[in-house]
């Protein structure tokens, strides 16, 4: 049987996507009251390993993998730029076959895309994108849980994207074609997304409407969501901040939404940047439901590349 890598979420399709939302609901649920801890009655991943290697800062992602592969039944290793080979000039065609023998799934976290498709190129297990410059396919799957949990139906939902088109918007934006809701993308010019993703979203039944104007893009819609406007290692961090301002997320702003939009972000948020603490601590924001989501979407994921969700 084939590798099944997970990069972006087109590795998966759809109704992949869809059994991995239905699957971490049920996951999630059945885990009511439970210690974070504690497996999962069926451990399906017992016995298996997952490495993850971080050449880039991490959080949630460092985090809900850890934990998802635990409630799974697995374990998790942690490598980094720092102390390992990887970062002193180790291939990384030769980290992959290493790897492929030593464990049982590879996710990545690095900054050029082309870095984990040759990792995948390589390995003889699955290789799950944990963020790249590109995409970051795990927080999509998590951000459609979220939206689904808090009475969203995908198919014809307007989402309204304001800041950077970055990689986060990336992915949203392939979701968006594979579930056929509609983005309003508000950005300013020079920043937006690759227009690639566009069209992809466009090909699979998705309006794709590119603005200058914050309230046109947040005019009526069910999802308001940003990100930071100003990704890790990124240069020019002043002229790129000024340009960014009209785009903050503020009340007036949700209050061109519908009444019961909901607003994601990723984290982490520089709250008074790209969103007031208003809208961030609001009733609306469901940011840390969509937090806490990266493990309930992950383990899904996982399960996906292992044979054991979905087609």
């Amino acid at each position: 049987m084939a590798v099944k890598h997970f990069l972006d979420l087109s590795d998966a399709g759809g109704d992949a996507i869809a059994a991995m939302l239905a699957d971490a609901q049920d996951r999630k649920a059945a885990r009511k009251d439970w210690p974070k801890g504690r497996v999962d009655a069926d451990a399906p991943l017992s016995g298996h390993v997952l490495a993850m290697i971080f050449e880039k800062n991490s959080t949630r992602t460092r985090a809900s993998f850890d934990i998802a592969m635990r409630q799974l039944g697995g374990s998790a290793l942690i490598l980094d730029s720092g102390t390992s080979q990887l970062g002193r000039g180790e291939s990384i065609a030769d980290t992959a076959r290493v790897l492929s023998r030593m464990v049982d799934a590879i996710m990545i976290r690095t900054d050029d895309h082309a870095k984990a498709e040759e990792l995948a190129h390589h390995a003889s297990v699955p290789v799950i994108n944990g963020l790249t410059d590109r995409s970051h396919p795990c927080q999509i799957v998590a951000d459609l849980l979220t939206m689904v949990e808090h009475g969203k139906a995908l198919p014809g939902l307007e989402l309204a994207w304001l800041g950077d088109g970055n990689n986060v918007l990336h992915s949203i934006l392939e979701a968006a074609g594979l579930f056929k809701f509609n983005v309003r993308v508000g950005v300013p010019q020079g920043y937006e997304p690759e227009s690639e993703f566009v069209e992809m979203a466009r090909r699979g039944g998705s309006t794709v409407t590119l603005t200058q104007d914050a309230g046109e893009a947040a005019r009526g819609a069910d999802i308001i969501v940003t990100d930071t406007w100003v990704s890790m290692g990124q240069q020019h961090a002043h002229n790129k901040l000024a340009a960014m301002a009209p785009f903050q997320v503020g009340a007036s702003l949700m209050e061109q939404a519908k009444p019961d939009a909901k607003f994601l972000h990723c984290l982490p948020a520089h709250v008074g940047d790209e969103v007031t603490e208003a809208v961030f601590e609001g009733p609306q924001s469901v940011v840390f439901d969509e937090a806490e989501n990266r493990i309930h979407a992950q383990k899904s994921i996982l399960l996906w590349c292992h044979g054991l969700l979905g087609t």
